[in-house]
C-alpha cells in the first residue's frame, strides 16, 4: 500500500467536476480544490478532507481512498445545496477516472451529512474509492 496515488485522484476527481457544464453552470464556476478564501461565492463546491488505509489483498496492492466534497451555500434553504450535491454525487458514483498513478477499481457514494455551520448551510458527501498500485 502506498499514500502515493492520493494527489492523482484528487486531480481526477477535481478535474471531473470542473470539467462538467452542468456543475460549473449551477455554481458559476465556484468549484475549488480548497475552501475559497477572501470574497466566498454565495454557492460553492470544494474538496474535503481524505482518509487513506490499506486494502492491499491478494490479488493487488492497494488502498481505500474515502473523501468528501462539500457544497456550502448562504441561501436561507438547503434546496440549491441538495441540488448541487445530487449533481456531485452523479458525476463521481461509479465514476470509471484514469489515474496519473494508479488504478481506480470502484469510486463509491459512501455517506452525506446536511447541517447548518456558522449561518451558511454544508452538505459533505462522503465517497470511496478503491485504487490499486500498477
Amino acid at each position: 500500500m502506498s499514500y502515493g496515488a492520493s494527489f492523482a485522484l484528487q486531480k481526477a476527481v477535481y478535474g471531473t467536476l470542473t470539467a462538467s457544464a452542468e456543475l460549473q453552470a449551477a455554481v458559476d464556476g465556484a468549484v475549488f480544490d480548497q475552501p475559497p478564501t477572501g470574497a466566498v461565492p454565495a454557492l460553492y463546491v470544494t474538496l474535503g478532507p481524505e482518509k487513506v488505509r490499506d486494502r492491499s489483498d491478494g490479488s493487488a496492492r492497494g488502498a481505500w481512498h474515502d473523501f468528501d466534497v462539500s457544497v456550502v451555500s448562504e441561501s436561507g434553504g438547503f434546496g440549491g445545496a441538495k441540488s448541487v450535491a445530487v449533481l456531485v454525487s452523479d458525476l463521481l458514483n461509479g465514476a470509471g477516472l484514469t489515474l496519473e498513478r494508479g488504478e481506480l477499481t470502484g469510486l463509491h457514494f459512501v455517506k452525506a451529512a446536511a447541517r447548518r455551520v456558522s449561518g451558511v448551510r454544508r452538505i459533505d458527501l462522503t465517497f470511496r474509492a478503491r485504487v490499486d498500485a500498477i
